[in-house]
């Protein structure tokens, strides 16, 4: 990836809603060419979305969790992804190495509430589950800093 197209994919993380305009003065690239520069990082899926930063307190989800999950039965398919889809307090599946085979991050309006989508989640996809309450997040959605490529070494060649 061009250093200048990393840097547009780092202002736009940080700023989804930055004008072409502002990514232009940014980048020192007419508005034109940052226009598109981003239309391609779209359609190559470098960017894949835009999306609003939601404060979860305000609409009544305080309660973000981790909860790893792993088959009860490990001869079972490896479905359990699919069986949650419909579990919205679901906000992400990441499948991790270890002893669980999933963690979940959840945002639930109250303890009983968590209690109640752990049981879901356990008879939905017959899993054993194991459960991290978040106490605070000093930090998240952080932007990437995207490394240069390293030079190949003129030594190497």
């Amino acid at each position: 990836m061009e250093e200048i197209d990393r840097r547009i994919v780092t202002l736009l993380a940080t700023d989804g809603r930055m004008s072409f305009t502002d990514l232009a003065k940014e980048t020192g690239l007419s508005v034109s060419a940052v226009h598109q520069r981003v239309r391609r990082l779209e359609k190559r899926g470098v960017i894949r979305a835009y999306a609003a930063l939601v404060d979860y307190d305000e609409i009544g989800l305080p309660l973000t969790a981790f909860v790893s999950i792993k088959p009860i039965d490990p001869s079972a398919p490896d479905d359990a992804p699919e069986r949650l889809r419909y579990l919205t307090a679901i906000e992400a599946c990441h499948s991790v190495a270890g002893d669980e085979s999933y963690i979940l991050k959840v945002r639930v309006a109250s303890p009983l509430a968590l209690e109640e989508l752990l049981q879901q989640i356990r008879a939905s996809a017959n899993v054993s589950t194991r459960t991290t309450v978040v106490l605070s997040t000093p930090y998240d959605y952080r932007s990437p800093v995207i490394e240069k490529e390293p030079e190949p070494d003129a030594a190497e060649g």
